[in-house]
């Protein structure tokens, strides 16, 4: 396979955001002595570290035969509904959800993969039924098993209970079911079923008292200025600090202060808004908007029903989850702590973003070989 067969354009996009993310955890930890113990690069080193594993995972998943991704799909998705519930059991609890398992000191979200298993679990289900039988619509059949192959990974992320993480997957859902060409109805069933899911959460106690809270403050932002609504309150604050070019980086002085919690993850942005101000901050926004780009271009472009929903559903899930990430740093969308794509601190988040696009990046490729031919029953359904 030529180098030369890549989207260069989504690849540079993402090399540019996760150069972004090394400078701007950097700047938001730097000067946190209660998170470095006096190291200034200790997450800077991390984040590196991260960024290299990612990158290796995305070249590998580009390069593998397209074959091999197929009967990996259900392998992937096992493995993380088995994380979803080994961690109800023996995860741990940050920030009130159990959402985490630690493996030989190293720490893993296994929510954040179970994003990637649903589209390719979808998108499989989907091009199975595809070879096997041709109509006009996606029948009553697909959509229930499609449905299924989401619900698992839902209810066990819902226990978590991991609010941000479940309105992502639920967006996903909604988008690949869309693009997959189901009904008006079902579109109308999972938005109302959606919703009816967030009334029982919050007002069965399904929810932590906190997380309801943070709706409250959502609500209304002067309810609890200092508890519920503090997050929001500084981060805006933050971000109106930044004007046009911002303060300079590692010069933010809410940054530098501590003021933001949880900056160098769930609240990046807001390091890039106050030290970048509105230009640098517009440039990320743009940034990610051409992943969003590729990927829907990766999805019209694809020769088979495998990769044409497995691309419109990455599409669907980064987009939706930077403007959750990104509304909630504006005020404009409740605190979920769902971390910004290739930009927030962490692995997990950051690893599963990588092997998407590494997904994207091989269903890309294969749309540029002239020698494969997507199966009959597959090309009468894109054609349709």
């Amino acid at each position: 396979m030529s180098l030369r067969r890549l989207d260069w354009v989504l690849m540079g996009a993402v090399l540019l955001l996760v150069a972004l993310s090394a400078l701007l955890v950097w700047s938001a930890t730097a000067h946190r002595v209660d998170l470095t113990d006096g190291d200034s690069t200790a997450y800077l080193r991390k984040q590196l570290v991260n960024i290299a594993i990612g990158l290796g995972l995305l070249l590998a998943v580009t390069f593998v035969d397209h074959r091999t991704v197929r009967i990996l799909a259900p392998l992937v998705y096992l493995l993380s509904v088995a994380g979803l519930v080994l961690v109800l059991f023996v995860g741990s609890t940050i920030n009130g959800s159990r959402s985490w398992l630690y493996v030989g000191g190293l720490s893993v979200q296994p929510s954040e993969f179970a994003k990637l298993a649903v589209v390719i679990g979808m998108a499989l289900v989907l091009a199975e039924r595809a070879s096997t039988r041709w109509r006009r619509r996606v029948g009553t059949v697909e959509v229930v098993l499609m449905l299924a192959i989401a619900g698992v990974p839902a209810v066990l992320i819902l226990l978590q209970p991991d609010l941000g993480t479940m309105l992502v997957l639920s967006a996903t859902v909604f988008g690949v079911l869309a693009v997959s060409g189901a009904r008006r109805r079902w579109l109308v069933a999972v938005l109302l079923g959606a919703a009816s899911v967030a009334v029982v959460a919050l007002s069965g106690g399904v929810l932590k008292a906190y997380q309801v809270d943070r709706f409250l403050a959502f609500v209304d932002p002067n309810l609890d200025p200092r508890g519920a609504g503090y997050n929001v309150e500084q981060a805006r604050i933050a971000i109106g600090n930044g004007g046009l070019f911002g303060q300079g980086l590692f010069h933010g002085s809410q940054t530098r202060s501590g003021f933001v919690p949880e900056q160098q993850t769930d609240f990046v942005f807001t390091v890039a808004g106050e030290e970048l101000g509105l230009v640098g901050a517009g440039l990320l926004i743009a940034l990610l908007c051409v992943v969003i780009w590729r990927a829907l271009v990766i999805a019209r472009r694809a020769e088979d029903v495998f990769g044409r929903v497995a691309a419109a559903g990455i599409a669907c899930w980064f987009g939706f989850q930077a403007f959750q990430n990104i509304g909630m740093c504006l005020g404009i969308m409740p605190v979920t702590g769902v971390p910004l794509p290739f930009l927030s601190y962490g692995g997990s988040s950051l690893f599963a973003g990588m092997l998407a696009v590494g997904l994207l990046q091989n269903i890309h490729v294969r749309s540029q070989t002239r020698t494969y031919v997507a199966p009959y029953e597959e090309r009468r359904v894109l054609t349709a």
